[in-house]
């Protein structure tokens, strides 16, 4: 037992490596650069880009739904079936972007998409993350997902050449399919080297919480028992109303910058600055949550959120307005980590160990639904009113009633939690 429990020690970083490099593939190579492809698309084909963007929706969509029974799959199918599960449905999906030409199999697409980042994003990185570690998992599971944006970057690097190549109108295809090899090469690593458990199985990481070490961590309740709680439905709303803004905002914030008349060149630092600020706050997220815990960690986020949005509303290209958008840009790269790392904890530190992978998928379906209502609700601001300047201070005030709700779920969860852990033992 010394012996396994000494070699589980020592794998587990093979198993952080293995979530870095999903982290890094699958939501880097596909979800973080399918906006460069837009304009080369649409103009290749000559699909109209309202049309064409139905395809997000058809991504959203499909991830809000399957992220319902990612608990059921996982426990029917196990996780290295579903990530393989997940890498088919993303190369299905770069092969169906490099060949599509109309716009419903480019649909069929965007469904393929949020099949794969269902399977291999957040919610999956969360439950092998959490069945290695009890100690420091903040810390570990904000470096996993940090490597999105490395692959982003990266991967942008690879792609943009070859798509906006010049007298080639369709070097996205080419681009989709050189996509599609490196994921396959990246899937054959993965499958090898990922191990869903410690070598005690299910039933080790069932009896890890008891450890002194992981005291932040508890039996938890069932999926059926959190049904019957008001705050698990007050913490649901309270997911997808941030999904809803924080999605929302980034879609438009650098649109509303140039609307109100900031330089072209400040726009595009501040973009590529808060891209890279985000990779690091989410390790310092998890390394927050694991030395103040869950509670402050996350009003730290949404404070940061209220200011940030409120920062944005005040942007304009007076001296001010300019130190406005600088100021938004760290701020709101310190909330976004609500929309990611913070559900896997959030969803531990609520209700527990007992149906963690079910109650994570669930939050990760609530917080994909907000995205869908986000951006269209932030950009129907700019249709009625002209300028976004209205939908910010709505969200600011959105994102204050989140931040107050959520101190008194914490406080009914610790009461919950209490009771729980008081229970005599069965038979007793």
């Amino acid at each position: 037992m010394r012996k396994k429990a000494i070699a589980d020690s020592r794998y587990r970083w093979v198993v952080v490596a293995a979530c870095c490099l999903l982290s890094f593939s699958g939501l880097g190579f596909c979800s973080g650069t399918k906006s460069l492809y837009l304009a080369a698309i649409t103009e290749a084909t000559g699909i109209r880009r309202s049309l064409f963007t139905i395809s997000d929706s058809c991504r959203y969509v499909t991830t809000t739904v399957v992220n319902l029974f990612f608990g059921s799959l996982l426990a029917r199918h196990g996780a290295k079936k579903l990530i393989a599960a997940g890498f088919l449905a993303l190369i299905a999906f770069a092969l169906i972007y490099a060949h599509a030409t109309t716009t419903w199999v480019f649909y069929i697409g965007g469904v393929m998409l949020g099949l794969g980042i269902s399977w291999m994003g957040t919610a999956m990185i969360g439950h092998v993350i959490g069945a290695w570690f009890q100690e420091n998992r903040g810390t570990v599971m904000g470096i996993a997902l940090a490597c999105n944006g490395l692959g982003t970057a990266v991967m942008t690097q690879i792609v943009s050449p070859i798509i906006y190549r010049e007298g080639d109108a369709f070097g996205y295809r080419k681009a989709y399919l050189l996509t599609a090899a490196m994921l396959a090469v990246a899937a054959v690593i993965i499958l090898s080297l990922i191990r869903e458990y410690p070598s005690g199985g299910d039933a080790g990481r069932a009896s890890a919480p008891k450890r002194k070490a992981a005291k932040h961590v508890w039996s938890g309740i069932s999926l059926e028992q959190a049904l019957r709680t008001p705050w698990f439905y007050a913490a649901a709303l309270c997911v997808f109303l941030t999904g809803m803004t924080l999605q929302g905002v980034s879609d438009i914030a650098t649109a509303h910058m140039k609307d109100e008349g900031l330089e072209i060149s400040l726009v595009a630092t501040l973009v590529s600055a808060r891209s890279l600020l985000l990779s690091a706050d989410k390790v310092l997220v998890g390394y927050l949550h694991d030395r103040i815990r869950i509670r402050k960690t996350l009003t730290i986020c949404c404070s940061c959120a209220v200011i940030g949005l409120l920062m944005l509303y005040g942007v304009a290209p007076t001296a001010g307005g300019k130190w406005a958008a600088v100021a938004y840009t760290p701020l709101m790269a310190m909330a976004m980590p609500l929309e990611t790392i913070m559900l896997p904890l959030l969803a531990s530190n609520l209700f527990g160990d007992l149906a963690y992978e079910k109650m994570l998928g669930v939050l990760v379906s609530v917080s994909t639904a907000g995205f869908a209502i986000g951006v269209p609700l932030t950009n129907l601001s700019h249709d009625v009113f002209g300028t976004y300047r209205p939908v910010l201070l709505l969200l600011a005030g959105v994102m204050a009633a989140v931040t107050a709700a959520y101190q008194l779920i914490f406080r009914a969860a610790a009461r919950r939690r209490r009771e729980v852990e008081t229970l005599p033992p069965e038979g007793a």
